[in-house]
């Protein structure tokens, strides 16, 4: 028998303390993993519960609304008057969104992906350095200031040269075609800095121009997160609120004049959610209705942007 004086004893006893000791980092940083894997599911579930939670909030109003309403009337009427004619029909809200955030689209869209590929393709590192936060304070400006900016810079312009009145839809295309050009800039950004180098040295080593590699090769492989930016941009122009409801008027008409005054979805909403709304009128339901429809327009709109994103995702080694 060894005793634990001998030298294998101390040996032995020596191993059996580091065994002891080893279990300790391993049991902890097991337990620091479950920890974090648990953390990060609840914030994942936390953001599933807040959707859910809107949608049911929103579900609850709208349900009592299309009992006093046709859901026919209300999606095929073209006239919009429900705190003097009694008629819901909400045709003019939508194509008064759809008007503002579309070409509002044209706009910024074309900017956005232009300064994108002049940032990653073109630019020198000087000037990368000063466009780039730029365009980050950009993206951080309260939309509330963009509506002040276009009162003051953009209104009397259109009202001077087109003829336009003072509150129109233009006014409100213009700011929110700017808002945007920063998450189309950044997001196409990100995409083109997907793209592997060797793509880029491979077309420019067969002799085309960083143009026609540009074209040809960079914003075809990062098509996929460049038209998400490009849908997600329009989801960003369909939901605004501040400055529709500063700019671009009250006219509640189904009209395709954006020189004149036009509002949409958001701006009712907004202008309507105020004290003097009884709860349970047909009005008060009217906000949940078209919130709803404003809620499945934009829902639509990230779920085709999911879909195109892994349509046209490529992978690289």
């Amino acid at each position: 028998m060894v005793s634990d004086a001998s030298p294998e004893g101390g040996a032995r006893a020596r191993q059996a303390a580091r065994g002891v000791h080893s279990l300790a980092p391993r049991w902890t940083w097991e337990a620091g993993e479950t920890a974090v894997r648990g953390a990060l599911f609840l914030a994942a579930a936390f953001a599933v519960l807040v959707t859910v939670a809107i949608f049911l909030a929103l579900v609850v109003d709208t349900v009592p609304f299309f009992t006093q309403v046709s859901p026919v009337d209300f999606y095929a009427g073209t006239v919009w008057s429900p705190d003097i004619r009694g008629i819901f029909g909400v045709l003019p809200l939508v194509a008064g969104t759809l008007i503002i955030a579309g070409t509002a689209c044209l706009i910024g869209i074309p900017l956005g992906l232009a300064s994108a590929v002049f940032l990653r393709e073109y630019a020198p590192g000087r000037v990368r350095e000063v466009l780039k936060p730029v365009l980050e304070i950009l993206a951080g400006i309260p939309t509330i200031v963009y509506g002040l900016f276009a009162l003051i810079a953009i209104a009397p312009v259109l009202q001077t040269w087109f003829g336009a009145s003072f509150f129109n839809g233009a006014n409100a295309i213009l700011v929110v075609g700017i808002m945007i050009i920063p998450m189309v800039s950044s997001l196409s950004e990100d995409a083109l800095t997907a793209v592997p180098v060797d793509l880029r040295d491979g077309a420019l080593a067969l002799g085309a121009t960083r143009f026609e590699a540009t074209r040809r090769v960079v914003l075809p492989a990062a098509l996929s997160g460049v038209v998400a930016s490009f849908v997600l941009a329009f989801s960003r122009a369909v939901g605004e609120t501040m400055i529709v409801l500063i700019v671009a008027g009250q006219n509640t008409d189904l009209t395709f004049n954006v020189f004149g005054q036009m509002t949409t979805m958001a701006g009712w909403i907004a202008k309507r959610a105020t004290g003097d709304v009884a709860v349970g009128e047909t009005v008060y339901l009217a906000m949940f209705a078209v919130g709803f429809t404003l809620f499945l327009i934009t829902l639509f709109l990230n779920l085709v942007s999911d879909y195109l994103r892994t349509r046209f995702r490529e992978e690289y080694d």
